[in-house]
């Protein structure tokens, strides 16, 4: 009998209607609902809190964390506004009220419990790089209170650690509010315990976070109990509201790993969130860099991510999170402190070192194993789901095998990179016609504009290989061609997996777990010897992949949750679009490459691809030409408002000569761009008709050190492409002043200048060593870090916090030069005062250009004084 030519598509009237391996297009789109359904399952169960527990529940659980009464400590603290360090707001009311309530926690402890408080008020200094820049970052009277609550072994300590300063404009309610009511809660809980812990717990409330973590440096390099330290936990958070995660552990002590899967009631923790965080994706830091570095302690890092749109702004309040919020972080946190307090490895002279891989699967188990295994398992489980599979296929010819697994292979490489090229494109041509960040408030847009772009991407590859790379005279049944193919997918994660792991990253356990899911289906497959029969084995594949798309649509939503945010704060210099594009073809091939091969394999594939095809055209009428697909919303428009961030500065400059006489001023307002349209923004609503200069085509950024312009976190004012709009003066009847005193001859070759400082405003000095001069030497650090770099000239940054008012200082500079410099030639400075929340210096002018903006616009105004002056 002649053998009947196989034929995969309608269109083909040699169709061979009896063959029970093509599909429908019915269980294809079945297949399809099933990703979107396990997505939806993710996204629920990574919003799921426990039962907010109120004081009615205390006879019941008298031991347990209780929300409600964190609850009533968040909101004295929300209701404070924002507290910015240096304010009022922070170093009176928000320090009194936190040192009222430990009071109350010490009246009320139990008999058998020693607590000490004690206030530190500290000055310091140290250095800090980010992005390959580097500062020096120096506080003068920030305070901390340090509580401690003491254990039968008092010679080691746990540290728990919050802060309670805010940045300007946001009443910090979940950065960080939260996690010192949170604390307060955990240390009344304990206090209350007619048995103490093994070990010592102290609970840090910084009053200097948001100033470049300065309050923790000087809590760990200066207080009396820092020494006690043997491991810490930070609280912190980037979001508002959700789940804590534990994106940080460490580093290289596997044993905290071991007491968070020991302790923790609700897991949610990646090591991948950890090497994100490292490689500087996410533009924030937190106090683990202050204990890590410069106390040497080992701990972890928990922050809130859900809701990053509201991080930093008016909207990150009360009004935007619940008790079940608390209730979850606290559960957690007291579990977790309860464990470390009783633990061997707090005390231990020597302790086990080396990295670990952690993670847990949709908040149901916590998996944690040494790197060491991990490689082990990885290799092991990248090389059996190859062999395995093959092994099914021993009795056949293993050219037509090899050939198929190779169609596999060719077609996941050829779609994975079709796919974001498909993606790129339309990204680059949204970004061209204005349309950015569409999807920025209702991300389900992603879906059509990207997923549904990659996943055609796929189809379109597997069209031309089945049209041009076809064996039809292979003795190979569809469906076997179907699973050699699918050992090919299976080649290209073994691939990935294998780099990742030899290249270091702990994160190759994601495609791990993928190929675990589709060796368990092989291994079922040939126990049971359903490998050829015509749909069982479908069935054991499709049975398998569930956990895999519960685990590939989580991490979908975790990072599109995490990233889309942070889009909004990562300036405008970068296409959104792009990589927005490039996270959602990765998503689709995560979660759909184990399906694409049977997708290769419907009937009427040009119908399905044309389906999907309307719906990325659908997706982009609904984008560009709808209020869908508008980027911001405020609370009237949206229950959850995404805002777009600006920040303003009403700047005054006042230029010096050489013998610090006045040569000229100017003023101006500078506009912070914080993301792709801040520009578009600014020129329709705030500046129509005004022309607005790029910050690096500002006549004194050819003339003037870093531009003579309000530099104050540096990272951001150099990152972003920022604009400067002349203007009128603003009001300022305060500022920090640097006078300069003389000099000394060190010797031939070498000055020392003495200057001293006055004025308790949070500010920054720019030191730049003119040509033939080199900084060697100051009062402010023990060394001289690297300068940084901007505009064709070296600055030494020094960014300045003041906690309560203090003195007047005096500060040095050591310069070395090679011939004998005039007056002037030394050194240029720039000394500039920022001031935050001064809405009192605001003039008529200011508020009416604040008033322009939009209500969708959070706007963070500030007034700076820019004073510059040669030596």
């Amino acid at each position: 009998m002649p053998q009947q030519k196989r034929v995969r598509f309608k269109e083909d009237e040699r169709h061979v209607v009896g063959n029970l391996h093509q599909l429908n297009s019915g269980a294809v789109y079945g297949a399809l609902l099933a990703v979107l359904g396990c997505g939806l399952l993710t996204s629920y169960l990574s919003t799921r809190l426990p039962p907010a527990l109120t004081v009615g529940d205390l006879e019941r659980s008298p031991s347990a964390f209780i929300a409600e009464r964190a609850w009533a400590s968040l909101k004295t603290l929300n209701d404070l506004g924002p507290k910015p360090a240096g304010s009022q707001a922070n170093e009176v009311l928000a320090y009194e009220f936190l040192l009222q309530e430990v009071q109350r926690i010490e009246a009320s402890k139990h008999d058998s419990q020693q607590l000490e408080l004690d206030s530190q008020t500290v000055t310091g200094a140290f250095s800090i790089a980010l992005l390959n820049q580097s500062m020096t970052s120096m506080y003068r009277n920030v305070q901390n209170l340090v509580v401690r609550l003491e254990g039968n072994d008092p010679r080691h300590a746990l540290l728990l650690n919050c802060h309670f300063d805010t940045v300007a404009s946001s009443p910090g309610a979940s950065d960080d509010g939260a996690s010192c009511a949170v604390m307060l809660e955990v240390l009344r809980v304990l206090s209350r315990q007619s048995v103490r812990t093994r070990h010592t717990v102290l609970f840090l409330f910084n009053g200097a976070e948001e100033t470049m973590l300065q309050a923790a440096h000087g809590f760990i390099t200066q207080h009396r109990w820092a020494a006690e330290v043997r491991a810490f936990l930070n609280l912190e958070s980037s979001g508002s509201g959700g789940k804590e995660v534990l994106f940080q552990a460490g580093p290289h002590h596997p044993w905290l790993i071991q007491a968070y899967a020991r302790a923790i009631r609700h897991p949610f923790a990646h090591t991948v969130g950890e090497e994100i965080f490292q490689l500087g994706l996410i533009p924030s830091d937190t106090d683990f860099r202050m204990f890590r570095d410069y106390g040497e302690v080992p701990g972890m890092d928990f922050a809130h991510i859900a809701n990053g749109y509201r991080y930093h702004t008016r909207y990150d309040s009360m009004d935007f999170l619940s008790l079940e919020v608390l209730q979850h972080t606290g559960d957690n946190v007291l579990a977790l402190t309860r464990d470390l307090a009783e633990c061997d490895e707090l005390a231990a002279s020597s302790l086990p070192t080396g990295e670990t891989v952690f993670f847990d699967f949709i908040g149901l188990a916590f998996v944690h194993y040494s790197v060491a295994s991990g490689r082990i398992i990885n290799l092991a489980v990248a090389l059996l789901s190859v062999i395995v599979p093959l092994i099914g296929f021993s009795r056949m010819r293993a050219k037509e095998v090899l050939r198929e697994v190779a169609f596999g292979l060719a077609g996941t490489v050829m779609g994975t990179i079709f796919s974001l090229i498909a993606c790129t494109t339309i990204a680059r041509q949204l970004d061209f016609f204005g349309k950015t960040m569409t999807w920025y408030t209702n991300t389900p847009l992603i879906l059509g504009l990207y997923c549904c772009s990659a996943l055609l991407a796929h189809c379109f590859v597997y069209l031309f290989l089945t049209t041009f790379y076809s064996n039809e005279k292979s003795n190979l049944s569809l469906g076997q061609m179907t699973q050699a193919r699918l050992i090919g997918v299976n080649v290209f994660w073994s691939i990935i997996t294998l780099a990742a792991t030899s290249a270091g990253y702990r994160s190759g356990y994601i495609p791990m777990v993928l190929l675990a899911s589709s060796l368990g289906s092989s291994l079922i497959n040939a126990i049971l010897n359903t490998s050829r029969t015509n749909r069982r084995w479908i069935y054991v594949h499709l049975a398998f992949q569930l956990p895999a798309l519960l685990w590939s649509t989580n991490f979908y939503n975790v990072l599109i949750q995490l990233f889309v945010p942070i889009t909004g704060r990562f300036g405008g210099s970068r296409n959104p679009e792009v990589f927005i594009s490039l996270l959602a073809a990765a998503g689709t091939l995560l979660c759909c490459s184990y399906l694409i091969p049977f997708i290769g394999q419907l009937r009427q594939m040009m119908n399905f691809t044309a389906k999907l095809s309307a719906i990325i055209v659908f997706t982009l009428a609904l984008a560009c030409l709808s209020p869908v697909g508008f980027p911001y919303r405020d609370e009237s428009m949206a229950k959850d408002p995404t805002p777009q961030r600006h920040y303003v500065t009403h700047t005054f400059r006042v230029f010096h000569d050489e013998y610090g006489l006045y040569k000229h001023s100017d003023a101006g307002f500078l506009f912070q761009e914080m993301d792709r349209n801040t520009r578009a923004t600014i020129e329709e609503y705030v500046a129509p008709g005004e022309t607005l200069v790029p910050m690096r085509q500002v006549d004194s950024c050819q003339k003037e050190l870093f531009c003579a312009l309000p530099f104050y976190s540096l990272w951001h004012q150099m990152r972003f492409n920022n604009y400067w709009l002349p203007g009128p003066e603003p009001i300022v009847d305060n500022m920090v002043t640097m006078a300069y005193l003389g000099t000394e001859q060190l010797d031939v070759h070498t000055q020392r200048l003495l200057f001293t400082m006055e004025g308790s405003i949070q500010s920054s000095i720019i030191i730049g060593p003119k040509e033939g001069v080199q900084l060697i030497g100051w009062s402010v650090l023990d060394h001289v870090p690297p300068p940084a770099k901007f505009s064709g000239r070296d600055g030494h940054f020094i960014f300045i916090t003041h906690g309560l008012p203090g003195k007047a200082w005096n500060m040095t500079v050591d310069v070395q030069y090679d011939q004998p410099k005039d007056n002037g030639d030394l050194v240029d400075i720039v000394v500039t005062t920022k001031f935050w929340e001064y809405q009192h210096m605001h003039t008529a002018d200011f508020d009416e250009l604040l008033a322009r903006f939009p209500s969708w616009a959070h706007v963070v105004p500030s007034v700076a004084v820019v004073s510059v002056f040669p030596l």
